[in-house]
């Protein structure tokens, strides 16, 4: 997990400078440029869809860091995982909402901006880092999408996840 962590960290670089939108299949380039290409919807593990589209938006179901059918780690941050590993897991959620928004409207490249991040963070009892390891995905966002992936967001501490995933992740972007 640790070097795993490392390597998607390492991949961000400063976020692109760009106001314009991404062409269609711009947002699958980058991501295959950055070795982490959009993979197919993950099935809900309950009883929802991964995605819905409502007018001009599309809301993501709370996403986990599931890479082929299993969690890139377990437990909580700060306690048996670092920062690092968290923010690789919030990475691995931003893949897997692409993943259910590319479902519901068929190119990413049809997204305008992304508009809300929440991410959830597992964390150990003395852990404040929240923010941190939520910078993992917006970093990603805004190298991905440039300025569109510029995004209001919240980082939130909680006790547990399903399946005791460090990170989920839920985001809503306008098409």
């Amino acid at each position: 997990m640790t070097e795993r962590a490392n390597r998607v960290v390492r991949l961000l670089s400063p976020r692109r400078s760009s106001t314009a939108v991404p062409a269609p299949d711009a947002v699958a380039v980058v991501l295959a440029e950055l070795g982490l290409p959009v993979r197919e919807v993950v099935p809900p593990a309950a009883a929802h869809v991964p995605a819905v589209r409502s007018g001009a938006f599309v809301f993501t179901s709370g996403q986990l860091p599931i890479r082929q059918g299993e969690l890139l780690a377990t437990g909580r941050v700060g306690d048996t995982l670092g920062v690092a590993d968290g923010q690789a897991c919030a990475q691995w959620c931003v893949l897997n909402a692409l993943a259910a928004i590319r479902s519901e409207i068929g190119d990413l490249g049809q997204v305008k901006r992304v508009i809300k991040v929440v991410v959830y963070v597992a964390s150990g009892a003395l852990f404040t880092d929240q923010a941190l390891v939520a910078n993992g995905a917006s970093e990603l966002l805004g190298r991905v999408f440039g300025d569109a992936g510029r995004h209001a967001r919240s980082a939130v501490g909680v006790s547990a996840l399903p399946l005791d995933a460090p990170v989920e992740l839920e985001l809503v972007v306008e098409i």
